[in-house]
């Protein structure tokens, strides 16, 4: 099979008209996403491989089920079509995209497919979009420490905060704890007005956002103030230990070795803790490294922690992000592969100027034991 064809029922011109987008934007973009030809003429859509880059079959019968899926989501409601935008489309995208991982061709994969999961809070039901985010909650959901590190936009925080308030309401712990590096939070912090609470609160924002859209604005602010969810910067962590709660630790590329020790030893009984990041965004000194690098390092191999990896295919925000994550991620592996291959040449060149300075000093012994030798002679 070199093609799929579709024919989408019951036909409505204003539900194809959501379905394609403006100027057919929207199929456009399952074109880019999927390096595959869409042919439409009127309801029938004709899907093709890129010629430059063919695909499998299930790809193609994949990308119809998902053109169906989506002309499904524009039916009336009351009598008034859906209108599909871009963030509709790129998030079926994103479910699609899972759907392949668990494509008959890799039913033999172990890693692809660890069951359906969701979060389930009093503000409605919360789905993992791929396999990176469904295997991040389901580590999540079954380690008592994990790592979610990746670019922005992938759902690390949300998805945290998310079984976070979950464990909450299912009474598994007895409190939340949200806390991230303030890296401006040393002196600068003394030339901004207000108190400390009110200094630090930019920085702490993207938490109280995700929690005022998981809990709603007046019972995050309630159990704010009953000390039911604390956030605070890193540093009020110290000296504590931490019994019954559920603790995120966001922006951790940020910390420094020793804090990121003293976070991991923070963690008390019968709680849990994630920890997100990303490591291309690091604003600390150039002369400090990395605590969430380290921590890759040096527990990489530690039993009963969990690391999960994202990159741009991840990314739900703007399908535009994604490309600028991709852009970003490809330039920095051609930059180290420039620096790798500057290291090796320097390392070269290092060691032919040591075998010449040695050769130059057996040459040197060598004339001086000629000069010995000429005046014992002599």
């Amino acid at each position: 099979m070199d093609k799929t064809i579709l024919t989408l029922e019951p036909q409505d011109n204003t539900r194809l008209q959501s379905l394609c987008g403006a100027f057919d934007d929207h199929l456009n973009l399952i074109e880019d996403s999927f390096n595959v030809i869409i042919r439409r003429n009127g309801f029938e859509f004709v899907i093709e491989p890129d010629d430059e880059d063919p695909v499998a079959d299930f790809v193609l019968q994949n990308t119809a089920k998902l053109l169906q899926k989506l002309y499904n989501e524009t039916a009336p409601i009351k009598g008034k079509v859906k209108l599909l935008d871009l963030e509709d489309v790129h998030l079926m995208i994103q479910e699609s995209r899972m759907l392949l991982q668990n494509s008959p061709d890799k039913k033999h994969d172990k890693k692809s497919s660890i069951g359906n999961i969701a979060i389930k809070t009093k503000r409605g039901v919360i789905k993992p979009r791929g396999e990176h985010q469904q295997r991040y909650l389901h580590n999540i959901l079954t380690h008592d420490i994990s790592f979610g590190i990746g670019p922005a936009g992938t759902g690390k925080t949300f998805l945290a905060v998310a079984a976070a308030v979950e464990s909450l309401e299912r009474q598994e712990v007895r409190r939340i704890l949200l806390t991230r590096p303030a890296v401006e939070a040393g002196e600068k912090l003394g030339f901004l007005p207000g108190d400390l609470g009110q200094k630090i609160e930019p920085y702490l924002r993207p938490l109280y956002d995700a929690l005022f859209e998981m809990l709603g604005f007046e019972k995050a602010q309630k159990f704010m103030e009953r000390n039911i969810i604390e956030i605070a910067p890193l540093a009020y962590m110290r000296g504590r230990t931490l019994n019954d709660a559920f603790i995120i630790l966001d922006e951790s590329q940020n910390t420094t070795i020793e804090q990121m020790k003293m976070f991991l030893t923070r963690i008390g009984f019968n709680s849990k803790a994630v920890i997100t990041g990303d490591v291309t965004q690091i604003d600390l000194p150039r002369s400090q490294k990395s605590g969430l690098k380290h921590a890759q390092e040096v527990l990489s191999n530690v039993p009963d922690l969990s690391f999960n990896f994202f990159d741009s295919h991840d990314v739900v925000r703007h399908p535009v992000v994604a490309k600028v994550v991709r852009a970003y991620e490809e330039w920095e592996a051609e930059d180290e592969r420039r620096k790798a291959e500057y290291k090796a040449q320097r390392h070269t060149e290092q060691q032919r100027e040591k075998l010449v300075v040695e050769q130059e000093k057996l040459i040197a012994e060598q004339e001086k034991l000629m000069k010995e030798a000429n005046l014992i002679q002599n």
